[in-house]
């Protein structure tokens, strides 16, 4: 990845996120500075009523603005002032209700458009682009990151413009009152800010580390719940519960390592505010009571307001360096998501699948993008409209790798992939896979009804459609036969479906498509051979598609019009069952040992 990208700020995929929440994302700092100015006037109307009613001091701070109030004793100057503290109260704290709920608005608007970017983000990602992420980590990204993300944002909303004008607003009416005894707080504020600004950039690290320990344990808790069947068949929870509380504890040390260091910003923070306003009581008290003071008790107690006012503001930002910290760690890692470059593009062309012509010519391919490394070496294949062409070869040979290249699953490293006539990369990719229908190895069904699931290939398919659809893959007949038929629910993953019925219906799904090509990879292995036979069978009446079977089976292939014999990443040989019979050494073991393996079954 491109190191100099780490280095900005990677802001700028946030800003579409506002899109459409722009007016409570302004209307937040608006009402905050209206709650901090009018709860600021608090303390000097309590100031006013200690000094002008209580002390009855000639002198007061807010005598020249409340001289003109109709007041002719101290009783009814208590009530006007008393009033217009409650009303100041009342309306701060309608503010304060009015920004919290415009602040969570925007920040849950905001969350909302950023889970949906980083999901389609996600979805243009390629095979190889996937590949570079582990699946729990994109789904950690997804979730908790953002949640960070919007807690932070909701926090920038009402904080970071509540607390600093609550600070200037403060100091500024301190200030007014007594600047000599103000100036304890200039020294105060940046004793308190420095170390709230060296933790921030420490935690960062520590932040980014607790991320990844999650990702782990996050990733251990995925495969358990996929590999259930496997652990129990093995009689391994224990070992995996072990494993799963070492990661666990893991997460904990990091978690602590991360967090302790904030463990401290509270105590110094409170430790220099507290400090400052003893020495304001302790100065004040002395101005306060020297001879001739034009301080009164109630501009003290103003004062000291003030000051709590100052603190609660300085609380709330010394929040920030922990949530900032976190954040930018959960920033780096949505941004990297972002900034993942998608190797496969979609071009702009009104190019369709005509027909099902593929060539390959001198193809080479390499997972690691390395032309020293190859997984495919000079692949030069033609296959004809309309032909069925099998392929066979050993575990790891380059035979799902290479049907992969027809719908852009992977782009090739060197050389082209022909279909229709046309490079695979001329097409967009809507227009090629819609014309290419490919069931892959792992069969994966949706939640939802069979019928649901069947409309992956076709939304507007209509009942007799599936039914066809289903009748050429042999899965109506163990359909029919549920209470519910196509209305069965399947639960998550086909959970209810035998291996073999899965496969059946994936194969449905995909001729639903009704594609030029079709692409089975070892799509019919749990499958009995009487049912493959008719499947196959089915497959026959379909002339005018490209069939590409893979199968480990040469029983399920040996009639293609052509079979593809793949060793160590190249082809080693092309032709019927009869002529690789002849000149296939690797074809006629194969086949001769599975002959061997079913005459002594």
């Amino acid at each position: 990845m491109d190191k100099k990208k780490k280095k900005g700020p990677g802001i700028k995929y946030l800003k579409p996120c506002v899109k459409g929440y722009v007016l409570p994302s302004v209307l937040t700092p608006v009402l905050m500075v209206f709650e901090v100015a009018l709860e600021t006037l608090i303390p000097l109307f309590m100031a006013a009523l200690v000094d002008g009613a209580l002390y009855h001091k000639d002198e007061y701070q807010l005598q020249s603005y409340l001289s003109r109030l109709p007041y002719t004793n101290n009783f009814q100057f208590v009530l006007w002032v008393g009033g217009l503290m409650v009303i100041a109260a009342l309306l701060s704290l309608t503010c304060g209700a009015l920004g919290a709920r415009t602040s969570a608005v925007a920040s849950m608007g905001f969350a909302k458009n950023l889970r949906e970017r980083i999901f389609n983000k996600i979805l243009q990602f390629s095979f190889k682009n996937t590949d570079h992420f582990q699946t729990s980590s994109l789904v950690i990204r997804a979730t908790t990151d953002v949640n960070s993300m919007q807690n932070t944002y909701q926090m920038f909303l009402r904080m970071m413009f509540r607390a600093p004008f609550q600070m200037i607003f403060a100091s500024v009416m301190a200030f007014r009152i007594n600047a000599r005894l103000s100036l304890i707080f200039v020294v105060a504020l940046p004793l308190v800010m420095t170390p709230m600004l060296l933790f921030m950039f420490v935690g960062r690290k520590r932040f980014r580390l607790m991320f990844k320990k999650l990702d782990t344990m996050n990733g251990a808790v995925q495969e358990n719940l996929i590999g259930t069947r496997v652990v129990k068949s093995f009689v391994r929870g224990d070992y995996e519960n072990e494993k799963f509380q070492a990661s666990a504890d893991d997460l904990m040390r990091t978690q602590i390592y991360a967090q302790k260091l904030f463990s401290l910003a509270s105590p110094i923070q409170l430790g220099i505010m507290w400090g400052a306003t003893v020495l304001l009581w302790f100065w004040g008290g002395k101005v306060v009571t020297a001879p001739g003071s034009t301080l009164g008790i109630g501009d003290l107690s103003a004062l000291i307001g003030f000051s709590t006012q100052v603190i609660g503001a300085l609380q709330m930002v010394s929040m920030f360096p922990m949530l900032l910290s976190r954040t930018r760690a959960s920033l780096d890692r949505i941004n990297e998501v972002f900034e993942e470059q998608i190797d496969i593009d979609s071009p702009e062309s009104d190019l369709t699948v005509e027909n099902g012509a593929i060539e390959f010519e001198h193809v080479d391919f390499s997972y690691s993008g390395n032309p020293d490394v190859l997984n495919l070496k000079d692949i030069n294949l033609r296959i004809l409209p309309g032909q069925t062409v099998g392929v066979v070869g050993g575990t790891g040979e380059g035979k799902s790798t290479l049907v992969q290249m027809i719908p852009r699953l992977y782009d090739v490293l060197s050389g082209s992939v022909r279909v229709s006539g046309h490079d695979v990369r001329e097409y967009g990719l809507k227009a090629l896979r819609d014309g290419v229908s490919m069931v892959l190895q792992k069969n994966l069904l949706f939640s939802g009804s069979i019928r649901e699931n069947m409309r992956w290939g076709d939304p507007d398919a209509t009942d007799e459609e599936i039914r066809a659809a289903c009748r050429i893959a042999c899965a109506d007949e163990f359909i029919t036969a549920f209470p519910d038929g196509y209305n069965t629910d399947l639960g998550q993953g086909g959970c209810n479906v035998s291996g073999g019925q899965k496969q059946r219906l994936c194969i449905a799904r995909a001729l639903l498509k009704k594609p030029k090509i079709l692409i089975l990879d070892d799509s019919t292995s749990a499958v009995d051979t009487a049912t493959e036979a008719r499947i196959r069978d089915g497959l026959k009446s379909l002339t005018d598609m490209t069939k590409i079977i893979i199968a480990q089976r040469i029983g399920s292939i040996m009639n293609a019009d052509q079979i593809v014999v793949m060793e160590r990443g190249t082809i080693s040989d092309v032709g019927t069952h009869e002529e690789l019979m002849q000149r296939s050494l690797i074809y006629r073991e194969v086949y001769e040992s599975q002959v061997r393996e079913e005459a002594n079954a």
